[in-house]
């Protein structure tokens, strides 16, 4: 069971990594960055859920398929 729980908390730690390096790389100004790495770094589970949602996008994903 302690073996789950912290394959569990590095799965988390490296996406909360993920979305920290992505917001940072962002376009987004940066008060808003700072926030979003805040949130992220602060409540790593929801804030993750939260930036995939509502979070900065990139060049590539806000221009869609045309």
């Amino acid at each position: 069971m302690d073996v789950l729980r912290g394959l569990l908390s590095l799965i988390i730690l490296a996406l909360d990594i993920w979305a920290i390096v992505h917001v940072v790389r962002s376009r987004t100004d940066t008060t808003k960055k700072v926030l979003w790495v805040l949130l992220i770094a602060v409540l790593p589970v929801l804030g993750l859920i939260i930036w995939v949602f509502m979070g900065p996008r990139s060049a590539n994903s806000s221009a869609g398929l045309r």
